[in-house]
């Protein structure tokens, strides 16, 4: 995400946020930043996962949210499906956990 992150700021494109896929790579796109002396104050970043190092970056004031993806739930939430599959009942297509 770093060198992905270094591409873009070569265009001189202007942007405010950078949404990451996860927090190691909202963490490559800010040290890109940090980089190129962009301010971390005047874009927004954030990323999904809330590791450790996200919530560093978090309380370094680098990284400005990450979203938690409750594993568990994820997982009693696929079991439950298929348990209800394997009886022939009715799924939802999609089961949605919420983030935190």
């Amino acid at each position: 995400a770093q060198n992905l992150m270094t591409n873009w700021l070569s265009t001189g494109t202007q942007f405010d946020g950078v949404i990451a896929n996860n927090d190691e790579s909202a963490i490559g796109a800010i040290q890109a930043m940090k980089a190129a002396n962009i301010d971390m104050k005047s874009v927004v970043v954030g990323g999904v996962d809330a590791t450790q190092d996200a919530l560093a970056a978090m309380q370094a004031g680098d990284l400005d949210v990450t979203v938690f993806q409750d594993a568990a739930g994820q997982g009693a939430g696929a079991l439950d499906a298929a348990l209800k599959l394997s009886k022939g009942e009715a799924v939802e297509q999609k089961v949605y956990i919420p983030f935190q």
